[in-house]
């Protein structure tokens, strides 16, 4: 007797467990935390350019980019880390127009080598400077176009892992080489993956807690599909952008019955969306999550000082009062207000401080909780076909201009 069917019963933890604990042998992002990074730092000390341009989009820059806006006003970096990462040519000037470019790195970080918005944005700083092995370098995959030519030109080249896929790409080349250049601990990065990894794996304190937040995300979707992170810090704003790209382009998929799944990612910067989007928290539809990000140690001192304002003595119970009390003062009363409603699903992580492990400790836990979610989902966290079709008839429709 033959029997099949399509049934799709609930995951037990062991199933999933073994499940991703199977995908770590294929998907390459799991096991960057154990790398050598000797070669990073090598050719680290090596660059002697003050400025640092990178240039890529998406899984290319925006992770390191959410890890230098976290740690640059807390470290003693001696050069600066720019972006260009967008095709608004006024966006491009701008920022050029403030860089030395005769004293610049440019760094190109394409995996597949021929992004076109990397590409063109490479073409137009060629034309402003000569780029070439002393002033460029390329990490790319070992077959692509754009490693051919940097072999071709003699220009230093790092290999993007294949099965690491962009927006999972932080902790390779695309990330650690760039925050290698500019003066950050990489193996201090590395150090906050690997405490994820190994609790997790290891099936600790993160095993159980991504696996409970990732079960009430997927099996509660159909109400709540919106996921906002509120994050108690500016240095996190590169963090929630690099998060919506995380979670919209891994888990907005056509699952295995070709339903159409997916969680929608909101991030927010608190106190500043304490005066905007929680109004919508609040009195609007029960279809959002909340995960509220705190830092518990600033590294700052800075207060509010004893100063008289004529008329608005009744606030001056606030004098002396550090800022990073302050925020986090103004995090626990939102998180209070969310938890008093009962209604609203709503978490906190605090993380212990402004240092490389921290920022690294939550990306890779968020990395690790999309993987959970995907696996509940019946989805392929790892590709992205909704957005290859837009390529297709992007270089469809500028070959026939």
């Amino acid at each position: 007797m033959n029997y099949q069917h399509n049934f799709n019963p609930t995951i037990s933890d062991t199933h999933l467990f073994d499940e991703i604990t199977k995908e770590k042998e294929e998907i390459g992002y799991y096991n960057l935390v154990h790398q050598d990074t000797t070669e990073f730092k090598a050719y680290a000390k090596t660059v002697k350019q003050k400025n640092i341009v990178v240039i890529g989009i998406g899984g290319s820059t925006l992770g390191t980019y959410a890890i230098y806006k976290f740690l640059k006003h807390s470290k003693p970096l001696f050069k600066k880390l720019y972006f260009l990462e967008t095709t608004d040519p006024i966006d491009i000037k701008a920022k050029i127009s403030n860089i030395d470019l005769e004293d610049t790195l440019f760094v190109v970080i394409s995996k597949s080598g021929t992004t076109i918005e990397t590409v063109s944005i490479f073409k137009y700083i060629h034309s402003l400077v000569k780029c070439d092995k002393n002033n460029t370098l390329v990490i790319t995959e070992s077959d692509s176009k754009l490693n051919e030519y940097a072999q071709t030109n003699g220009i230093k080249s790092f290999e993007v892992p294949k099965n690491v896929g962009g927006r999972f790409s932080v902790f390779s080349a695309v990330g650690l080489l760039p925050l290698a250049i500019v003066g950050l601990n990489i193996d201090e990065l590395l150090r906050g993956t690997q405490e994820i990894h190994d609790s997790f794996f290891n099936k600790g304190v993160e095993y159980e807690r991504v696996f409970q937040k990732a079960r009430f995300f997927t099996e509660y979707k159909s109400v709540f599909n919106i996921n906002v992170v509120f994050s108690y810090s500016s240095r996190l704003e590169g963090f929630n952008k690099w998060y919506v790209q995380l979670w919209g382009e891994s888990l907005g998929k056509i699952d295995i019955k070709k339903t159409r799944q997916g969680l929608t990612p909101i991030g927010i910067i608190g106190p500043i969306d304490q005066h905007s989007f929680l109004q919508l928290v609040v009195e609007g539809r029960r279809d959002k999550t909340v995960t509220v990000v705190k830092v518990n140690d600033f590294h700052s001192k800075l207060a509010i000082p004893h100063v008289k304002l004529e008329g608005l003595e009744e606030l001056d119970y606030i004098d002396g009062l550090e800022f990073s009390t302050l925020i986090n003062m103004q995090a626990d009363a939102t998180i209070e207000s969310l938890n008093n409603l009962g209604d609203i699903p709503c978490d906190v992580i605090t993380i212990d401080g402004v240092s490389e492990s921290s920022i690294a400790s939550l990306m890779y836990e968020y990395e690790l909780l999309t993987s959970v979610c995907a696996k509940l989902m019946y989805i392929n966290a790892y590709d992205q076909p909704g957005v290859e079709a837009g390529k297709i008839i992007l270089k469809s429709k500028l070959k026939n201009k």
